[in-house]
Parts: C-alpha cells; sequence; structure tokens
C-alpha cells in the first residue's frame, strides 16, 4: 500500500467514487480502499486507478467472483475482513496483493502460516485497539498490520506511531454521509488533516 493512512470508501456511484477519490488526493494521501459493499464498486476502482498518483485497493473482498472483478478494475490490493486459505491462494494465483483479516491471535498465524506478511486486524477498536497491536507484535515479528475499524483522528497517530502498523484505515475520511451529501471539500478537509499526522 502506498501511504500509512487508507481511507475506506463505500460509494452508491462511480460517480461520487471518482469525486472523493480526487478530494482524497487533494488532502495528500495517496492510497484508498473501494468496498465491494455496493454494486458500484468494479466501476468505482476502474474509474479511481485513472487518477494519477493515487493507489486503488479493493475492500471486503469475500469471493473469488469479487477478487476477479477487483483484478479486472486494476485494483492493485485487495482487503477482507477474515482470514480464508481459498480467498488467499486465489489472490496469490491471480498476483494480487491480499490482505486478509484477523481478531485473534490463531487467526494472525493461520494468515501467517498462508504466506501473508500483512494482515488487517478488525474490528481494531472493539479487540483491544493499540494495546492489542502492542501485544501480538513481538509474538509475530515477520508481520506487519493494518488495524481498521473505530480508527479516527483522535486515536489514529497512538496507531501510526508502533513500529509493525504498516498502515491505518478508516472510514471516517470518507463517511457515507459525507459521499451521500455531496461534501467532497469535508472528505479533502479531513484527508489533509489525517495526512498532516504523518508528517510530525
Amino acid at each position: 500500500m502506498n501511504g500509512r493512512i487508507v481511507p475506506v470508501l463505500t460509494v452508491e456511484s462511480a460517480d461520487d467514487a471518482e469525486r472523493a477519490c480526487e478530494a482524497i488526493l487533494a488532502g495528500g494521501l495517496a492510497s484508498v480502499e473501494i468496498t465491494f459493499r455496493t454494486a458500484a464498486a468494479p466501476e468505482a476502482i476502474r474509474r479511481a486507478v485513472k487518477l494519477d498518483g493515487l493507489e486503488v485497493g479493493a475492500g471486503t473482498v469475500l469471493t473469488s467472483m469479487q477478487l476477479d472483478a477487483a483484478v479486472e478494475a486494476g485494483a492493485a490490493f485487495a482487503v477482507a475482513p477474515s482470514t480464508s486459505a481459498t480467498m488467499v491462494r486465489a489472490a496469490q494465483s491471480a498476483g494480487i496483493e491480499f490482505i486478509p483479516g484477523a481478531a485473534t491471535a490463531t487467526e494472525i498465524d493461520q494468515a501467517r502460516a498462508l504466506g501473508c506478511r500483512l494482515v488487517k486486524l478488525f474490528p481494531a477498536a472493539l479487540i483491544g485497539g493499540p494495546a492489542f497491536v502492542r501485544a501480538v507484535s513481538p509474538v509475530f515479528p515477520d508481520l506487519r498490520f493494518v488495524p481498521t475499524g473505530g480508527i479516527n483522528l483522535d486515536n489514529l497517530a497512538e496507531y501510526l506511531r508502533l513500529p509493525s502498523v504498516a498502515a491505518c484505515g478508516g472510514t471516517w475520511i470518507c463517511e457515507p454521509a459525507l459521499i451521500r451529501d455531496g461534501r467532497f471539500d469535508e472528505v479533502e478537509r479531513r484527508a489533509r488533516e489525517a495526512s498532516a499526522l504523518t508528517l510530525t
């Protein structure tokens, strides 16, 4: 992933995705995860990958059909909320970086055994937040983590200070209500606010 903050974007239309991604870029961030929670995801990814300087990933990838659609649309990486051996192997065959999700040490170890070295911790806030990351990091020194779920500007810096955290994912930058209301100026402002934390 390109950058330590990955806005998680769910949209009902590719037009909204394009405008949101333009705002993310304008705010100084270089990555986005577009989720497969709506039918607009493939076209949204296709549009987003055309924006210079933005690395686009697919999120909530739970089926091989979604994975194929993400690859075909040009996604650079794919993310799941859970760890599925079938999905990890399918992604490896397709040649796309796959970031499985985990909420326990057992699930983290399962992802590791499948060859993953980057693991999403989800839902991060509910499983212990930064304290959980600090607890599991020494046990899995060859892994890096992408905490997602319950992350916002108030706790982002605490996560980013942890050496084992590769990046943080979050919906607060592209909050669905902002997208629905067309408040892309606020998306840009939140992106800029988050981006500033990585410079301190």
